[in-house]
């Protein structure tokens, strides 16, 4: 399984879609806040190419975007791939 980064803030309600995706499918995933985290913003925002909206999700190092993102390459049948490498 390919490590997967989330970067999150507690009331964004993107974030917590994304996280019930991954937890439906029992993934484990680092989740980094960015609440009031001025350089973590900075840091996801290099890490994304410059997005700045929560979240913003890495599998195996890869930025695969936001949550639309994630549900997209689901509906797809690629997360599964993706996910196991």
């Amino acid at each position: 399984m390919q490590p997967v980064e989330i970067y999150t803030k507690a009331t964004c309600p993107y974030c917590i879609r994304a996280k019930r995706l991954l937890d439906r499918k029992s993934v484990a995933y680092s989740e980094i806040s960015v609440d009031g985290d001025m350089a973590g913003q900075m840091k996801m925002a290099e890490r994304s190419g410059g997005r700045s909206t929560v979240p913003q999700i890495f599998i195996g190092g890869r930025h695969i975007g936001g949550c639309d993102d994630l549900h997209d390459l689901d509906y797809d049948g690629k997360l599964d791939a993706l996910l196991a490498g």
